[in-house]
């Protein structure tokens, strides 16, 4: 197998288990070590894996998106740690907005359950996990649903949306960097994520550490544009004072 050839395995392979590990690339090849992390180097210059220690993990682009369940498994104690860190946050805020995602779910599910709350979602699975809970009224935006996601997409979730002013939205990504903003591969996810940042008086993004500095195909926001950032402690407190300099409050936990 020639070295493009082989870089093309690696990847279908990334992005088919949410990460590669460089020794296991190396046996799995019949390749060297080094070889493996060349080829590794080389997939992260074209913008398609982001290097870790010892190995890679796919960034997602306009040709490849995680679907729900594979999200679901990876990383869940520290988005579950995230959730918690967020929710901490809601203070006085009375309608909120909970986007789509693993991560946003979490929080859906550490919500507090003695209070009165509106959330608007285009999740079908945080407004079937909440429309059930008292104290909470589940507002759920229309359009068309992407399978991967289960959530809703297009003109009727944006229109929706401008009628709204939101004490406080909790916005996921598939990419945040310092230079490019969040991002994310769908330009339909991009408008519905664009609007809530509009009609929104508070925004915080929540996302582990993979996030950071991958770009996705659509911007929606900049950094600058958050009132906080909650990852998790693998992104270095170093990169995350970077990102504290643009503004926003950076939480790790």
């Amino acid at each position: 197998m020639d070295g493009e050839r082989r870089r093309q395995a690696i990847l279908e392979l990334a992005r088919r288990t949410g990460a590669v590990d460089v020794g296991k690339l190396a046996a799995d090849f019949g390749v060297s070590k080094e070889t493996a992390r060349r080829d590794l180097r080389v997939l992260e210059e074209h913008g398609r894996v982001r290097r870790t220690h010892g190995g890679a993990h796919p960034v997602e682009s306009a040709g490849f998106e995680t679907n729900l369940a594979l999200r679901s498994t990876m990383h869940v104690p520290e988005k579950s740690r995230i959730a918690e860190a967020a929710v901490k946050l809601v203070g006085a805020a009375e309608t909120l907005y909970i986007d789509e995602g693993f991560t946003p779910q979490l929080i859906a599910q550490a919500l507090p359950q003695d209070r009165r709350l509106t959330v608007i979602t285009a999740s079908l699975v945080t407004a079937g996990m909440l429309a059930t809970r008292e104290w909470i009224t589940v507002l759920l935006l229309g359009g068309r649903v992407r399978g991967g996601t289960l959530a809703t997409v297009d003109h009727w979730a944006t229109r929706m949306l401008s009628g709204f002013v939101i004490d406080l939205a909790f916005i996921g990504g598939n990419g945040i960097a310092r230079k490019h903003g969040l991002t994310t591969p769908d330009p339909a996810v991009s408008q519905v994520k664009a609007q809530v940042m509009r009609v929104s008086r508070r925004r915080v993004f929540v996302g582990v550490h993979t996030k950071f500095g991958a770009v996705s195909f659509c911007r929606f926001a900049d950094v600058p544009d958050l009132e906080a950032i909650i990852t998790d402690t693998r992104l270095p407190a170093t990169e995350a004072h970077r990102y504290s300099l643009l503004g926003p409050q950076v939480i790790r936990v």
